[in-house]
């Protein structure tokens, strides 16, 4: 490996060039992931950062755990028999079943993939 050194005022400092991150947008799934590698497993985490691959690491937890939420928010729906039949006649009750099946695929998610290592 050959180091490259700019001298700065009376010190050579390296010309080190840090890895290209990729420009992607973190949803609420990859920013918890980023902070439970962050908190709880920090050698991944410095590891992913020395490689400039943590961006890219939880993107693809983000889209798997996207994924993962919508499928079972639909299976969900089906075994708990919301329908739009039950929105056009009942809307307050149709709101409190689809927000107690969000909790639990929410619950799902975040024990499966995100705090998964």
């Amino acid at each position: 490996m050959k180091l490259e050194y700019v001298k700065c005022g009376d010190y050579y400092i390296p010309n080190l060039i840090a890895n290209k991150e990729p420009q992607v947008h973190l949803s609420r799934y990859g920013l918890l992931r980023k902070s439970y590698l962050k908190d709880h497993r920090s050698g991944i985490y410095t590891g992913l950062v020395l490689n400039g691959e943590l961006i890219a690491h939880c993107y693809e937890v983000q889209t798997r755990a996207e994924s993962m939420m919508d499928m079972l928010m639909e299976k969900l729906k089906d075994a708990n028999c919301i329908t739009e039949q039950l929105k056009r006649t009942d809307q307050m009750e149709w709101v409190r079943r689809m927000n107690s099946i969000k909790a639990q695929a929410d619950e799902i998610v975040l024990h499966e993939v995100i705090y998964s290592i």
